[in-house]
């Protein structure tokens, strides 16, 4: 008897049904670079007060940094302050962030990491600032890697997990093999394999001179002029993933010319969503050095915004006589003609009146 009911215990056991969960906690990590260019210009607005970056979004928050060039009191006096501020997002978020000034082969020299706090700063010494300055033309680059962690949730261990969605990285893919490929661009010097009926569906300027009455009959390989091969291979990017990608520019004026020229082609196929974010890019982007072959580019593809952004750059805190002298001035006197030196003064002097 007492053998029989051992023997239903180990029988109820085995039958017992057996699920698991795990706790998960997930973060995002991304970095974002803050250049400030003309230092000199800023210098010396008083202690407290601050340039600040464009906003940008990390872990569903969105953040920004803030550079005070005097300080963020009268007892950082010979110091430059830079913070990390918390704009939008879930309360309570936690986040770890270290702040880097980028220089000309020295990338390291100064950098702080902060946990679960967004009130303590970066202090660099303008006398180290300075020999940075004298380097990049009165110009230097803060980069904040932030790391956001998300809620933490319970999940059941061996529930079916759906991936993200990869379309965009497996058509990356398909531009970058070739495969399949029914037509093939002549670039400058390179060629570029890719499919018609990708091209067509993103782009009506693609379609009519693939598909339409303007098509080359049967034709395998088509030119392009008047284009860099860097700036169609980011075009053909976007058409395949609808996402920018830009090569790295140490340079800022480069990196502005390549969005320019990125403007143009997608203005010359038809391409809004991309036009926009380059305008968008350059409205943020905008220094002494491009605001003035910027707005030539504004005036030339109507994009009202970007002039008004140009604009308002050089009626702000008295930059204009600074950009008079770069040769970009002088190339948008002679693209616009004298009406456009009318509107800036104009713009000006509203602004000293408001």
């Amino acid at each position: 008897m007492a053998i029989d009911s051992i023997s239903a215990v180990k029988r109820a056991r085995c039958s017992l049904s057996e699920t698991s969960s795990r706790c998960v906690t997930r973060s995002v990590t991304a970095t974002h670079n803050f250049e400030v260019t003309d230092f000199s210009l800023v210098e010396g607005m008083g202690a407290g007060k601050f340039v600040s970056s464009g906003t940008f979004s990390v872990g569903g928050c969105d953040w920004r940094i803030d550079v005070c060039p005097d300080g963020n009191d009268k007892e950082d006096k010979g110091y430059v302050s830079v913070f990390l501020c918390f704009i939008r997002g879930a309360p309570g978020v936690r986040a770890r962030f270290s702040f880097t000034l980028l220089g000309i082969g020295k990338d390291d020299l100064v950098s702080s990491e902060h946990t679960n706090t967004f009130e303590s700063a970066v202090f660099i010494k303008k006398s180290e600032l300075q020999v940075l300055l004298n380097l990049t033309g009165d110009c230097f680059t803060i980069r904040c890697a932030l790391t956001v962690k998300e809620a933490t949730h319970t999940e059941e261990v061996g529930a079916v997990v759906v991936p993200q969605p990869k379309l965009h990285r497996d058509l990356a893919d398909m531009l970058k093999n070739g495969e399949g490929a029914d037509v093939t661009f002549s670039v400058g010097n390179q060629l570029f394999p890719a499919h018609r009926c990708m091209l067509a569906a993103r782009s009506m300027v693609f379609k009519a001179e693939l598909f339409g009455t303007m098509k080359e009959k049967d034709a395998q390989r088509i030119s392009i002029e008047d284009m860099e091969p860097a700036t169609f291979k980011t075009l053909l990017h976007f058409i395949y993933t609808d996402s920018l990608l830009l090569d790295d520019c140490d340079d800022n004026a480069d990196k502005n010319e390549a969005l320019q020229q990125l403007l143009v082609a997608a203005d010359r196929y038809g391409l809004d969503r991309l036009r926009l974010l380059c305008e968008a890019r350059l409205c943020r982007d905008i220094d002494v050095r491009t605001v003035a072959t910027t707005m030539v580019l504004a005036e030339q593809h109507s994009c009202t915004q970007l002039k008004d952004a140009c604009l308002g750059f050089i009626s702000s805190r008295d930059v204009l006589r600074v950009v008079m002298r770069t040769d970009g001035f002088k190339h948008l006197i002679r693209s616009c003609g004298p009406s456009v030196m009318k509107e800036i003064l104009d713009k000006v002097a509203s602004v000293r009146t408001e």
